[in-house]
């Protein structure tokens, strides 16, 4: 399949379970793909598995100088940049709001919202270059509503919705889209292994059992409706938000022998 021959994507957070699903799957599907990510060793070493047309930028999404090196790196290999995936993202370990400390808040703000504008922001104008194209927000079902001991996540969640549709707003008429997939309980180690400085991970507050789809997500779920809104196929949808997450903010469904 060549859905996306002739585009590149930069995907930041592109070495974590999600981000690695998208980077294969855009590639296998012909786009040049830029890994943005912290870890050099994973990021060169999925590159180096891609081969052709994959390469690697260490990107600290949080830093502004650091953007504009990844999006100058990306023109300098391929030329242009059609798409954007803001997924990088942390999480914060499990506390009261009044037990959160000022430095934990900050810095999952700085990663999963200032890092997604400062994506949009250092993007936009190489996506206008290139004639337009479409960025992807990743933001969480913790987003659509509160969740308790989640308070800096929850909150840069909730702040990502908006500054997808003001983005959306602002570039349209630049033929560029903008969008957001807000997954629920994804089967990563992002879900299934503690945050730094928690002893839980996030799947332990969350059963499968009562959703209308009663398994955690997988990384596939994700990357199939990502490949939909930055393809063509989209074309006529921006400033949207896609709930994908199984049933989870349906509420507790009916068990399958339950009468009718």
């Amino acid at each position: 399949m060549s859905r996306f021959a002739n585009q590149t994507v930069l995907v930041t957070g592109g070495t974590g379970g999600q981000g690695a699903s998208h980077v294969r799957a855009l590639h296998a599907e012909g786009a040049n793909v830029v890994i943005g990510a912290i870890d050099a060793e994973r990021g060169a070493g999925l590159a180096a598995e891609l081969g052709h047309r994959a390469r690697f930028v260490r990107l600290d999404v949080s830093r502004e100088e650091s953007w504009v090196a990844a999006v100058a790196e990306t023109e300098k290999a391929f030329g242009a940049l059609t798409i954007l995936v803001n997924n990088a993202g942390v999480q914060n370990p499990p506390a009261l709001i009044e037990s959160t400390n000022r430095a934990t808040w900050a810095r999952i703000l700085d990663v999963n919202l200032t890092g997604t504008f400062l994506g949009i922001k250092a993007a936009a104008p190489a996506l206008r270059r290139a004639g337009g194209g479409a960025i992807v927000n990743i933001g969480s079902t913790m987003g659509m509503g509160g969740t308790a001991l989640y308070a800096p996540y929850v909150a840069g969640k909730w702040a990502v919705r908006g500054l997808t549709r003001t983005a959306a707003l602002e570039l349209g008429r630049d033929n560029i889209r903008v969008n957001a997939i807000h997954p629920g309980v994804i089967e990563t180690p992002f879900i299934t292994e503690p945050a730094a400085g928690s002893d839980a991970p996030i799947a332990d507050f969350y059963s499968p059992e009562p959703f209308a789809v009663p398994r955690l997500g997988q990384p596939a779920d994700i990357t199939a409706l990502l490949l939909f809104l930055t393809s063509p196929d989209a074309a006529f949808i921006t400033g949207a938000e896609y709930v994908i997450d199984g049933g989870l903010l349906l509420g507790p469904a009916l068990r399958g022998d339950s009468p009718a």
